[in-house]
């Protein structure tokens, strides 16, 4: 924790340099920088900065590395796993104010963007170009801490991840150097990859100021379909069977009959049972999308599916994947009174069917109420498991079942997490996971950030002293 008189010697130096209006301290806008969604624990900033360009976060990480104060990047507060909580004081970057859109080719199909613009609003921007970006975790969040945690979602089965759609990168270091890294090029045999270095490192490098995306066209024809099973077995089995088929899916995603129990009252879905259920999306020209669907509908047959519900308007479309992403909202819903501890983890595909009957046998076991969903095209899957915030020994349960989903996905030699990041709540798994490379990390971490300011506490666990110099 930084000390007082530190503290207070970087407020004011940077109110000299920035403004009053930059630099805030009002116990509201602390409270809101004190958490995402997901795990429920807060921690109270000092401060919130709010730089509106690279020089101005340049100007707070000179000062904050100065004095060893901690820096937590800020984007919208939608990550998981308590990645923004200032566990050990601080001052927060929030980065919406870096909100433009400063270059779209379409001819080169990519765009720079700096880091507070959202997801959707880069979408909106593209329509009239024809062009989208395809990564979607669900919330509307920044593209920068989308990068940040190295987000996913639903398409990155057919589009990939923030990993394959973020080419270049500027990024202020802990010592306020402001550095681009990639290129434009699709490709590069140049030196180390730093792009991808930063991609995923949740605030612990260095601060991401702008992104330099991947983009696609948008699809001449989207068809969607609801489809249901009987047993999340042979859900699983007709997912498989597709990517073995090499079909080209959009979208794929399972919900179990609990999550379908939850989803249907809160999002009034209407002629769907309390069954495991698959969400699918198919792009490509008319004549490839009947193709796709032709050979999915077969293979759904031979696994006893119950049927396809079709959704080819685009507001049809919209519903159903509003439903989807809503499924967060619909947990709690369920049970008012309680949080969701949102946890997610990702395996091979041919050990999907596995990991999910011993997930599901061991949610009935420990008495918890969890519901199951996932992008499981990738073989990623999400619990989200209700427990009493004012009950230790039911928060103390539902982190155990978090933990051991975490465990059988290394187990089984996948990870415990696909797309919601470290944070803090996953220390001890990155850590179980990494093994010996863990010491790698911390010496790339000390080697960017000495004085280890950027977000402490997140990403890796202490398994040394991490000594200050």
């Amino acid at each position: 924790m930084p000390s007082r008189a530190d503290l207070d010697a970087v407020l004011s130096r940077l109110r000299a340099a920035l403004g009053d209006d930059t630099v805030v301290t009002s116990q509201s806008i602390r409270e809101h920088h004190s958490r995402g969604e997901g795990v429920p624990d807060a921690a109270l900033p000092d401060a919130v900065a709010f730089p509106g360009d690279n020089e101005q976060v340049a100007a707070v990480l000179r000062l904050c590395n100065e004095y060893r104060v901690p820096v937590i990047p800020y984007g919208t507060g939608t990550s998981l796993e308590g990645h923004v909580a200032a566990i050990r004081g601080g001052i927060t970057i929030d980065l919406s104010r870096l909100d433009q859109i400063l270059d779209i080719s379409p001819e080169a199909l990519d765009c720079r963007v700096q880091a507070g613009v959202t997801r959707e609003r880069l979408n909106a921007h593209l329509r009239s170009h024809g062009l989208f970006f395809p990564v979607d975790p669900g919330a509307d969040a920044s593209l920068g801490g989308m990068a940040a945690t190295r987000a996913s979602g639903t398409a990155a089965v057919r589009y990939g991840t923030m990993r394959e759609n973020v080419l270049g990168l500027t990024v202020v270091t802990a010592d306020g150097r402001c550095i681009p890294v990639g290129t434009r090029a699709r490709k590069s045999a140049t030196g180390y990859d730093l792009t991808r270095l930063f991609v995923g490192s949740e605030g612990t490098l260095g601060v991401i100021t702008e992104v330099q995306l991947r983009l696609h066209g948008l699809p001449e024809s989207i068809r969607a379909a609801v489809c249901q099973f009987a047993s999340v077995d042979a859900a699983l089995g007709t997912v498989i069977n597709m990517l073995q088929a090499g079909i080209p899916i959009a979208r794929v995603e399972l919900a179990n009959a609990l999550q379908m129990r939850m989803s249907i009252r809160y999002s009034k879905l209407e002629g769907l049972e309390e069954l495991p259920t698959l969400l699918l999306e198919f792009h490509g020209s008319p004549a490839a999308v009947s193709e796709q669907v032709e050979t999915v509908q077969a293979i759904a047959a031979e696994h006893g599916a119950r049927g396809f519900d079709w959704a080819e308007t685009p507001e049809a479309r919209s519903r159903l994947w509003a439903a989807r992403h809503a499924g967060y909202y619909a947990n709690l819903h369920y049970m008012p009174g309680r949080s969701v501890m949102g946890t997610d983890a990702c395996v091979p595909i041919s050990a999907l069917a596995q990991i999910i009957r011993e997930t599901e046998a061991d949610i009935e076991q420990s008495g918890m109420i969890a519901a199951l969903n996932g992008h499981v095209g990738d073989g990623n899957f999400h619990l989200g498991i209700l427990f009493d915030p004012t009950d230790a020994a039911d928060r103390k349960r539902a982190d155990a079942l978090a933990h051991r989903t975490g465990e059988r996905a290394i187990r089984l030699g996948g990870t415990c997490s696909g797309e919601h990041g470290i944070g803090m709540h996953k220390l001890d798994l990155a850590a179980l996971e990494h093994g010996e490379a863990t010491s790698l990390m911390w010496s790339i971490k000390q080697a960017l950030d000495p004085r280890g300011i950027m977000n402490p506490g997140k990403l890796l666990a202490e398994i040394a002293p991490h000594t200050a110099r």
